[in-house]
């Protein structure tokens, strides 16, 4: 790199550095850069006792500049910290006084405002001793210079491209750029806990037994949205380039990253009220699914989309080997991301099993903290997405890791990840109030806008009628339309769509796609958010449920008749309903996986073969030996053992432990060391055979005759 002589108009570039169409003066820069880059010049002197004074005084000058510095970092983080204790004091008001048509996030963005109109237009400006210093030599800006001012050198470090338009309103108060944070903090910092919290909590009973529904909602929904939100806006956009509206250059590709990052939902608010009403819990477990993955099938097929390369100098053309290169781009980073995740809190299962840290539980929960906050960046550093990461790692140390915790570990991890799930999404919900009025780069285009709502509207009926139209053709208990239009209006936009609007604002479509995000965000959390409550009422969706209790029955599903308790019920219904491939997976999860990687499940001894005998001994917990009671947790419902199933046909019982019982007569199957592969085999073909009933746990279930499913 070499150095600039401030008295020419031109500088070089630093080896290697990535070119961008920036016009940047030197002396803005300093403006532009924060503390510790903002250096007053001072006139050189002509004699050496000249020369000190001067730079006592220029010393002296910049010591003042860092310590106003300071005091300006300290009022913004001062600033966003009362906006949480309001938020927090507004919030156990609403709760004491049961006022549902706000959610904390909506009234942490109307104080996010409050905030930024008195940022904007209430303090004072600062005089700006900088001056803009033009380089017209150069074409292009780079990532960073060295200035050289009479004989000093100063290294500038590329903040981003401002219009010559707003130059002025830019440098008049630095409070406003103090408070407008980069965009990896949001991604390394604030979306790390929100995320893995999502995952820690999820309610897997629930989940797997929607998990095919909410799969086809997260990926091919996703997709769907998408692609009809992008070609729709791709029409928006050649009628703003028709009306004259387009002042700069906005392409398909374009449309189509809006169409990712916009269809990513976050319906928050709907989901804090369903909960707080105990609303219908498969319809929570749809809506809370699918918002998880959707974010993870959202930040992925947006990067897959910016990774799309035509080859030739059209570079925004449709080519099919890029179009196949960025799919195989989309599922490498995804299965990528997921194995990141999945092996990350496997390591720290097997971490915390090995040693006697749950000796030590504050050793144990830093420990946990720190290898689950890893994930999101080792993915991040390896070329993978940390969402999705971090996602999964949740959700595998929800599984595994927390069997291994002790009691104060299990308690601890819990409130830690849930307090940061808190402040880290009221901060950001905060900050999108403040940054409506404090961001520098916003384009409002009325027509942009009002197409993009359209747009929404039209790719989410696309993305939920049609699905649970087939949904249905597979499922026993059906999505009901009331479900269904629940499922159109929950789909509200938040956190996820506004970090991946913010992450990337140099262009002037990325500029105007930010603005757009924000206003639907704003929208649908305040309009869609506060309608939830009327809206459960039209729908006639059941309230004040309790979260363990199954739906009625009807006529497309099996009926619980009579049982010992809910218990059985409730895990009779999770095996009949989850998919069959999960529930194998369940059980060889419960014999060999739960085994190895924590303290609960059966010997490796009794589920491996005899030849692998000193392997078991090893692996296996001595605590699983001194511990022999059945497994007690959510995940035993999904498990198929040989005592579980018992067959009635009409007054002959089959059990599939070898045990009969009969009025007149019965059959039993052989043996007492039933596999639960020949289980399941003698199930399905027994249930062909015409009027059957299975019981399971004394609970008897009724299958129709004809196949419903």
């Amino acid at each position: 790199m070499e150095p600039c002589d401030a008295a020419r108009p031109g500088f070089d570039r630093v080896a290697g550095a990535p070119p961008r169409r920036l016009l940047l003066p030197p002396l803005l820069l300093s403006l532009l850069l924060g503390r510790g880059l903002r250096v007053a010049a001072a006139a050189s002197a002509s004699s050496g006792a000249a020369a000190e004074d001067s730079s006592a005084m220029e010393e002296l000058a910049t010591e003042k500049e860092a310590e106003e510095s300071h005091r300006q970092d300290s009022v913004s983080l001062l600033t966003f910290i009362l906006l949480l204790t309001l938020t927090i004091l507004t919030i156990w008001l609403f709760k004491h006084r049961r006022v549902r048509f706000l959610h904390e996030t909506g009234l942490a963005m109307i104080y996010g405002l409050i905030v930024g109109v008195i940022l904007r237009y209430g303090t004072p400006a600062t005089s700006g001793r900088d001056k803009s210093l033009s380089c017209t030599q150069e074409d292009r800006a780079f990532s960073t210079l060295l200035v050289n001012v009479s004989g000093k050198f100063f290294e500038y470090t590329l903040k981003g491209e401002i219009s010559p338009g707003k130059i002025n309103s830019v440098e008049q108060n630095d409070m406003l750029r103090k408070v407008t944070f980069d965009p990896e903090v949001f991604f390394n910092i604030l979306l790390p806990p929100i995320i893995f919290h999502a995952g820690y909590s999820l309610k897997k009973r629930h989940f797997f037994r929607n998990l095919g529904s909410i799969l086809a909602y997260a990926f091919l929904g996703t997709a769907v949205s998408c692609f009809i939100i992008g070609n729709l806006m791709y029409g928006v956009v050649k009628l703003m380039k028709i009306m004259g509206q387009l002042s700069d250059k906005f392409y398909y590709t374009d449309c189509l990253f809006f169409g990712a990052i916009i269809s990513a939902t976050d319906p928050v608010t709907v989901l804090a009220i369903f909960n707080e009403l105990h609303a219908d819990v498969d319809l929570y477990a749809l809506l809370f699914g699918e918002s998880v993955l959707n974010d993870a099938v959202a930040i992925v097929l947006s990067s897959s989309i910016v990774a799309y390369q035509p080859a030739g100098l059209n570079t925004h053309a449709f080519d099919a080997a890029a179009f196949f290169k960025s799919v195989g781009i989309f599922l490498g980073i995804f299965s990528g991301s997921f194995t990141m995740g999945a092996v990350t809190g496997v390591v720290t299962a097997l971490v915390t099993k090995f040693t006697k840290l749950h000796c030590f539980p504050l050793l144990e929960t830093a420990l946990f903290f720190l290898m689950s906050w890893s994930t999101f960046l080792l993915a991040e550093a390896c070329g993978f997405t940390g969402v999705v990461a971090v996602l999964f790692c949740g959700i595998t140390q929800a599984h595994y890791t927390y069997n291994n915790l002790s009691v104060e570990s299990r308690s601890r991890t819990k409130q830690l990840f849930e307090v940061l799930h808190f402040l880290a999404e009221n901060f950001i919900f905060s900050y999108m109030g403040l940054a409506l009025f404090t961001f520098q780069k916003h384009v409002f285009s009325p027509v942009f806008i009002i197409g993009a709502f359209v747009a929404i509207f039209l790719g989410r009926a696309a993305h939920i009628y049609p699905l649970s139209f087939f949904l249905n053709l597979g499922r026993r208990h059906k999505i009901g339309w009331n479900f269904q239009h629940m499922m159109m209006f929950s789909g509200l936009r938040g956190a996820m769509a506004f970090a991946l609007a913010i992450r990337d604002t140099a262009s002037y479509a990325r500029q105007m796609m930010f603005t757009t995000t924000l206003l639907i965000v704003f929208f649908t959390v305040w309009i869609i958010g506060g309608g939830t409550t009327p809206m459960l009422s039209w729908l006639n969706i059941r309230v004040g449920v309790d979260p363990d209790q199954d739906p009625p029955p009807n006529n497309d599903s099996f009926q619980v008749l009579q049982g010992d308790g809910p218990d059985s019920a409730r895990g009779n219904r999770t095996k009949q309903e989850s998919a069959w491939i999960f529930r194998l997976w369940y059980s060889f999860d419960h014999n060999y996986l739960k085994p190895i990687l924590t303290h609960s499940g059966p010997p490796l001894t009794t589920t491996l073969p005899a030849w692998c005998g000193l392997l078991a001994r090893c692996l296996t917990s001595p605590q699983v030996y001194d511990n022999q009671e059945p497994l007690r947790e959510e995940d035993s419902d999904f498990i198929l053992t040989e005592g579980d199933l018992t067959l009635t046909y009409g007054d002959s019982t089959v059990t599939a432990n070898g045990s009969s019982g009969s009025h007149t007569g019965s059959t039993s199957l052989e043996g007492s060391r039933r596999t639960k592969s020949s289980s399941e085999e003698v199930l399905e073909r027994d249930l062909g055979m015409g009027d059957q009933k299975v019981s399971s746990r004394g609970t008897r279930l009724v299958f129709p005759l004809e196949d419903n499913a």
